[in-house]
């Protein structure tokens, strides 16, 4: 058995993973982003050069991240560029031993920039049938609406979502800017997505407090939490949040690369683990932060001093807390124990 960080980080590496809170556009690599700037240039200030792309990808604050990620989402202009990107993300996934992975996807975006929205539906569910078969991920969906497009954007996801129904599609969320743009507005719109049998799973408590948490699970009818960052900030809610399980899906490079914390080991995981909450890592937009899903876990194990049992014991949190079905839980969950099995057997 290795040891020290470089043992972590070896065991994270190949121990199987599911992950909840990933964004579409979000998750293309530097060269899916570069080769789609380049087939559009001189129609974006994306750089071509995926060099340059760290430094296009360097943050502000929460409204720029919002400004530059918009610019990369009005890349992506006809339902090839879709299937690309998607199944780019899942070679990138399957690179990190991901074997499940809940994608959120705003086609509100690909739609209004003139893709037709069934040939938008065709391109990521060929894309997910092409990762599961040659790869071995298995890829579904969370239609979110872009807060900051207004009640437009909903009823457009909702219909995208409901009338369309690809196959993957699980879940419903709602995902941008959370200043101004309150989570009860779109009540309406969760409550039918919820009564078509999606699930639950808006963005709170990221750049607003605690409040915004309470309004997600309140009235979205909130399942997990993306974020939840500032949850640690109300004990009323903590106590709520463990008592109904109800999970977190925790972003740690996010939150420092858009000033949600100002220093990485300022960042709050360590009281939601002490709260006793369903804790659970996540990259966000990776190529954007400088990260992927093997980075997120091994600066979680730092921040919480965890050896192998425990990053093992994280990532059967994000398979409890999937909306994958039981007989594929068991089998993942299987997987990880045996991946630590074998690892501690040396």
């Amino acid at each position: 058995m290795a040891e020290g960080v470089q043992g972590i980080e070896a065991f994270i590496a190949g121990m199987p993973k599911a992950e909840l809170h990933v964004h579409h556009v979000g998750s293309a690599s530097p060269r899916v982003v570069a080769e789609l700037a380049a087939r559009h240039a001189g129609r974006s200030k994306v750089p071509t050069d995926p060099q340059a792309l760290a430094e296009y990808f360097t943050f502000t604050d929460f409204a720029h991240f919002i400004e530059v990620y918009l610019s990369v989402v009005d890349l992506v202009r006809d339902a090839e560029d879709v299937r690309s990107l998607t199944y780019g993300v899942a070679e990138d996934m399957a690179r990190q031993n991901i074997r499940y992975a809940e994608l959120t996807v705003t086609p509100y975006s690909s739609v209004r920039r003139g893709i037709p929205d069934v040939a938008f539906m065709e391109a990521i569910e060929d894309a997910r049938r092409s990762a599961e078969r040659d790869l071995g991920v298995v890829l579904r969906w969370c239609f979110d609406i872009p807060g900051e497009a207004g009640l437009t954007s909903a009823e457009e996801t909702a219909r995208l979502a409901l009338d369309l129904a690809p196959e993957g599609l699980v879940s419903f969320g709602l995902g941008g800017p959370e200043i101004g743009v309150p989570r009860p507005q779109f009540k309406p719109y969760f409550d039918r997505a919820r009564a078509a049998g999606l699930h639950s799973v808006p963005h709170a408590g990221e750049s607003t407090g605690p409040e915004t948490v309470w309004d997600a699970i309140r009235d979205l009818g909130a399942e997990r939490i993306g974020h939840g960052t500032r949850s640690v900030q109300d004990p009323a809610l903590l106590d709520h949040l463990g008592e109904h399980r109800i999970p977190l899906e925790v972003c740690p490079t996010s939150n420092l690369a858009t000033r949600v914390v100002e220093r990485i080991e300022e960042h709050p995981i360590r009281q939601m683990v002490d709260a006793g909450l369903l804790v659970t890592v996540n990259s966000d937009d990776p190529p954007m932060f400088g990260t992927d899903l093997n980075t997120e876990y091994a600066v979680v194990a730092q921040l919480l001093g965890l050896d192998e049992a425990g990053v093992a014991a994280l990532a059967r949190n994000a398979v409890e807390a999937s909306f994958l079905d039981p007989a594929g839980k068991r089998r993942l969950t299987g997987e990880i124990d045996a991946h630590l099995a074998a690892w501690q057997k040396g």
